[in-house]
């Protein structure tokens, strides 16, 4: 099996007048994961069903491996799909759910079985191949989708929020086991996600999707340390970076009112000289600590340094690392 290379060239969807991608382009490279995050509505799903040829685009084209298949139909892309929903067939067994593509393409009888025996070891639920999907936990179910969709050995994996219906432990195993897996089977994996951690754990390059448009393509590192845009700035971190306008008093910036500066909480300490601001709230996120402080009107989030902890109300300065400072313009929005 050959990981596939796409290309995605100046695809534009429609659904009347409402434009849902308004020009994609995007190039994904044999063997890589590559993640789709954005926003809900953002247009990562309408992306990766097309990409499945489950919907056609208005406009644009669709190479695999250079063959164009902008209207090819989704058993003609060699791709495989899994999605948040499972979609796994209830009154089948889990051995008839995972042999169910083997079966559409006629294989025969002692392939399919060898094929399913693969597939269902790889994900380690070679011993639930009798029961049906509902006697099994989500995480299983989880398991059987991704057997049912590695059995073909397709050149491309398309998942679509595949670990959101799992509790959080579950997540993070699954997570793991996700990236092996697309490692061990050697194949292109486009993943849509709107889990900012996911996709940064998972990724060897992601695409960040803001209203139909593609505002950013990168390495996780990158795309975390110099976002392009104020939007990706203020969706990227948990907590995400303070903004703040450039006229801003106490906060002034060299180009004065036209940007917008940007900061991650881990740069804003709490010092013995600086901006004078008043802490609002104190707020454990696990083991980490963030204060919520007002700068004048303007609300700004520092992270807290080990047994650092201002009482509510507290009268404080903070000083801002300088080499840690985004800067916006503020008209577009852009990084400078």
């Amino acid at each position: 099996m050959t990981a596939a290379s796409v290309q995605m060239s100046g695809i534009v969807k429609k659904h009347g007048a409402v434009t849902a991608l308004a020009g994609i382009d995007l190039e994904v490279r044999p063997g890589e994961f590559f993640s789709l995050l954005g926003p809900s509505g953002s247009g990562k799903t309408t992306t990766l069903r097309i990409l499945a040829g489950l919907e056609n685009a208005t406009q644009g084209r669709i190479l695999l491996n250079g063959k164009d298949v902008t209207n090819a139909d989704p058993g003609e892309r060699d791709v495989a799909m899994v999605f948040q929903s499972y979609a796994l067939y209830p009154h089948m067994t889990v051995r008839e759910n995972i042999s169910f593509p083997l079966r559409m393409i006629n294989e025969e009888e002692q392939a399919i079985e060898r094929a399913v025996m693969e597939a269902a070891a790889r994900v380690r639920i070679d011993h639930l191949l009798d029961r049906r999907p509902g006697q099994l936990s989500g995480g299983q179910q989880q398991r059987v989708a991704l057997a049912r969709a590695i059995v073909r050995k397709p050149a491309l994996f398309l998942l679509d929020e595949p670990l959101s219906n799992l509790d959080a432990k579950l997540r993070i195993e699954t997570r793991v086991e996700l990236k092996r897996l697309q490692r061990a089977l050697n194949v292109t994996a486009v993943y849509v996600t709107h889990d900012q951690e996911e996709a940064l754990s998972l990724s060897d390059r992601l695409a960040v999707f803001m209203d139909g448009r593609v505002v950013q393509v990168g390495t996780p590192e990158e795309v975390f340390s110099k976002p392009a845009t104020v939007e990706v700035a203020g969706f990227l971190g948990n907590p995400p970076m303070n903004l703040i306008p450039g006229g801003t008093e106490g906060l002034q910036s060299p180009k004065g009112a036209e940007v917008i500066l940007g900061i991650r909480p881990s740069a804003v300490r709490i010092a013995n000289d600086g901006i004078p601001a008043t802490v609002t709230m104190v707020e454990a996120l696990g083991e980490e600590f963030y204060a919520d402080l007002m700068v004048g009107d303007l609300l700004v989030r520092a992270k807290l340094r080990e047994g650092e902890r201002p009482a509510e109300r507290a009268q404080v300065r903070i000083h801002l690392d300088p080499s840690a400072l985004h800067v916006f313009d503020r008209a577009t929005g852009k990084r400078l």
